[in-house]
């Protein structure tokens, strides 16, 4: 399963980039949005004053912005934190009045203090994203000829009515979020064993590790502080730790090309429904008498559902470890300093840059820089990219609504519709979140201020000179900016696949050693969902970046079927089926450990002995289809991995 070795480049980059995710509509954002940005205009024009309610509305943007799925004390964390972020960036800005001597030092602050701060994990991220966009968007504020006091009371008014909105339903739908999550795990099974051929059940395997990776995150996270509803969430947790057998089983189906039988996959949905509706299991299907170990297994999992132990109590990590864990990660991880050296300098030549542009409000240009380079968000070529689409067909909707010379009840719905855009382009496509997001914010800067369509012009001419100076100083001159950056990630990956290969194929006598075999396959197949999509965030770059992430893209799938077969041959275990010998496992381990080393010594991988045994036999078939995938990219295509050691703080040297 060679790839060729010159056959690697990327035509359809472009097509990769404008692709939107396949996911559905959340309706409920949408909702949310519509009502935390039009109420705010709709009731200052009817108390005769709508350029009040656009500054209003500007205060409920990054609860907008910031909003996720999830539980609530999640997304109350994270909302709150962004808010506040972003009044703390928003009061910066002001307080510089719009005079260059101080706001271009307070920018240029706020954008490196924004980039380190990402390191501290996703909430930190994105409310260091949002004080970075509200100091730039406050730096522009002095022209409406309110004083600092008034603007900013404006703000968190509508701060404290986006949050309102985005977490009123807490009191009655408490756990909500986690029980739709569990129920979506069985749902994904049930997908799975439905599918009628190979490409069908590897991507609904793909979904089920992601349902599971959400769900698992969501209880955790939630139980990790909650006191008076843990009964609920202990139950919760209890029924997706069951379920674990039944996961394992299931993949073994579908790895042997199985169909699984139809009152199973009945029996999925309707739990799936019971979960969700908090009623009582329905009762399993009995296993047929002549049930061969894997469909006995899978049998054997549905009755395990709802039969799970307790877990122990997950204990509160204290705020001053967590804070010594992000500075630890700051001194040792250079790649986020890179990251805020890089954004830091953009941005200064962006604010330099805007001084010279003869066009009213030009910290667009400063903003697109920190938007597009925000060190964790993906490719800053195909950010890049989108951005600039996006803003051009933002730009044309912006400037036929001033055009039309809209006004009144009608600029409300606009801005409604927009709102519930960037709702949709948050989980779509960043370029669709990029062409709703640019004429909402034109519209509102225009309405709280004494601007005119011109603006929409200078919004055009801004947005390309920010994604120029970003394209050419932040990607094509910065080093190692286009040099491939994958291979570390994919060797890490392959760390915990040893592991799991370790632990998945031997006898789990105890509970505890059951409990450590679904740990490493959990952390295994969570790991490779994590490489699937650091890998598709660098395939839509036409350089050597992108190129490599290609031709790497077949030692993803083969260590993908690698794990599905040791979870086939796990499942058969104490089934009728004897362990294999402790000698053909370090064969196995052995081998995926070379692997690694050869993906981090950017070499060949050496020829390993592997097992002859029938039992392992899919194991050291996908194995060699793997060996052959990384033999398969040309070692030029991977020489840069030189420079990625010196810089990537996950890569660990052997």
């Amino acid at each position: 399963m060679s790839t060729p070795r010159r056959e690697i480049a990327a035509p359809h980059w472009l097509v990769q980039l404008l692709r939107s995710t396949p996911v559905p509509i959340p309706w409920n954002m949408v909702a949310r949005a519509v009502l935390a940005l039009a109420v705010p205009l709709a009731v200052g024009y009817a108390l005769g004053d709508i350029g009040v309610g656009a500054l209003v509305s500007t205060g409920a943007l990054p609860t907008v912005l910031s909003e996720s799925a999830g539980p609530y004390r999640y997304r109350a964390r994270r909302l709150g934190g962004a808010t506040a972020a972003a009044g703390l960036g928003y009061f910066a800005g002001l307080i510089t009045g719009g005079i260059p001597a101080a706001s271009i030092p307070v920018v240029v602050g706020v954008a490196a203090v924004s980039a380190l701060i990402s390191a501290a994990g996703s909430n930190a991220s994105v409310a260091g994203l949002q004080m970075f966009v509200f100091c730039v968007l406050g730096t522009g504020q002095h022209v409406t000829g309110l004083r600092v006091e008034v603007l900013l009371g404006y703000f968190c008014a509508g701060a404290a009515w986006s949050l309102l909105i985005a977490l009123a339903t807490w009191t009655f739908r408490a756990t909500s979020p986690e029980r739709g999550a569990v129920a979506h795990v069985y749902v994904e099974l049930a997908a799975m064993l439905s599918a009628t051929d190979e490409a069908t059940s590897r991507v609904a395997r793909h979904q089920l590790t992601t349902a599971m990776n959400t769900a698992y995150d969501r209880l955790l996270t939630a139980r990790s502080w909650l006191s008076g509803r843990d009964a609920t969430y202990r139950q919760l947790l209890n029924l997706l730790s069951a379920s674990t057998p039944a996961v394992e089983a299931s993949v073994a189906m579908v790895n042997a090309g199985r169909h699984a039988p139809d009152d199973v996959i009945d029996h999925f949905i309707a739990t799936s429904a019971a979960v969700l509706a908090n009623q009582e299991l329905p009762e399993p299907p009995e296993a047929p008498e002549d049930a061969d170990p894997v469909l006995a297994a899978l049998y054997a999992g549905l009755a395990r559902i709802g039969k799970g132990d307790n877990r122990k109590r997950r204990e509160v990590q204290p705020w001053h470890k967590r804070l010594r864990g992000w500075a630890g990660s700051l001194v040792s991880g250079p790649l986020t300093w890179f990251a805020a050296l890089r954004l830091t300098l953009c941005v200064a030549i962006a604010e330099v840059v805007a001084l010279l542009v003869p066009f009213e409000r030009s910290y667009w240009i400063t903003l697109t820089v920190g938007i597009v380079l925000k060190p964790d968000f993906g490719s800053v070529f195909g950010r890049a990219v989108l951005r600039g689409i996006g803003t051009v067909i933002g730009v044309g909707i912006g400037a036929a609504v001033l055009a039309v010379g809209g006004e009144g009840w009608l600029l409300v719905l606009l801005i409604a519709v927009f709102a519930g855009g960037v709702a949709v382009g948050k989980v779509r496509n960043y370029g669709i979140l990029s062409a709703f997001v640019t004429p909402l914010i034109i519209l509102q800067m225009d309405l709280a201020s004494t601007g005119s369509w011109n603006i929409v012009l200078a919004r055009l001419v801004d947005t390309v000179l920010g994604c120029a100076i970003v394209l050419i100083f932040g990607y094509l001159l910065w080093p190692g900016s286009r040099r491939p950056q994958v291979g570390g990630r994919l060797a890490d990956s392959l760390d915990s696949l040893v592991k799991y290969v370790d632990k998945g194929l031997v006898l789990a006598p105890s509970g505890e050693a059951r409990l450590d075999r679904s740990r490493a396959r959990r952390r295994a197949y969570r790991a490779l969902a994590d490489l699937r999509t650091a890998f598709q965030q660098v395939v839509v770059e036409p350089s050597a970046a992108g190129r490599q992430a290609v031709a790497w893209w077949p030692v993803i799938a083969g260590l993908e079927r690698v794990a599905d077969a040791v979870t086939e041959v796990g499942v058969t275990l104490g089934r009728g089926a004897p362990a294999p010998d402790e000698a053909d496992i370090a064969l196995l381990t052995a081998a995926l450990a070379e692997l690694a080393a050869a993906v981090r010594e950017e070499r060949d991988p050496a020829e390993m002995p592997m097992p002859d045994n029938e039992q392992l036999s899919g194991v050291v078939d996908q194995i060699g289809a793997a060996f052959d995938a990384v033999r398969g990219p040309d070692l030029v295509e991977r020489a840069p991995l030189r420079l990625v050691r010196r810089f990537l703080p996950y890569h660990r040297r052997a």
